[in-house]
């Protein structure tokens, strides 16, 4: 399965029916900003950092009220720059659970129908709508717990990065 994710992309949504290829394309989404905000962190950041400090050492006063206010929009300049995509990332991760109800309440649905239909509880309709059901929420599961642990990584390492750059524009 892990050998050919387009196959078992394939078969979980033909279990799963179509909700899961929205939980899919959150999952995508997700580790896209996920891989984004690494790669700023590891390769951007340092030259903003960089620059940030040039700019402040090449001021030749630092104690007045205006240079505390360049200080302060240096600072806050980085920091949006950490934080960007962070708030879309912030929702993506409990979306993924939500979509993965709503293929649930789907698979319910599918079921209740079924019984519906055939007047009775029929164990083999009823699977069918079960296993609709339990497939997604499943996706929805798994794509919500693997962000995570990026959704609290980031946001925490953009506030001690920006700590840090105020300790390194001293007055």
């Amino acid at each position: 399965m892990l050998s050919d994710p387009i196959t078992a992309f394939e078969q979980m949504r033909l279990l799963g029916g179509p909700v899961v290829t929205w939980i899919y394309i959150c999952c995508l989404l997700m580790w896209f900003l996920v891989i984004e905000r690494t790669w700023y962190f590891k390769r951007v950041l340092p030259n903003h950092l960089m620059e940030a400090e040039q700019a402040w050492r090449a001021r030749p006063e630092r104690s007045s009220w205006s240079a505390h206010q360049i200080r302060r929009a240096l600072i806050s300049r980085v920091n949006l720059g950490m934080t960007s995509n962070l708030l879309l990332m912030k929702v993506l991760v409990p979306m993924a659970p939500l979509l993965g109800l709503v293929g649930t309440v789907m698979g319910m649905l599918n079921v209740f129908d079924s019984m519906a239909a055939l007047g009775s509880a029929d164990a083999r309709s009823m699977a069918t709508g079960v296993s609709e059901a339990m497939v997604c929420t499943l996706s929805g599961l798994l794509v919500s717990v693997t962000g995570l642990y990026p959704v609290h990584y980031f946001p925490r390492r953009a506030r001690r990065e920006t700590q840090l750059l105020a300790d390194r524009l001293s007055f």
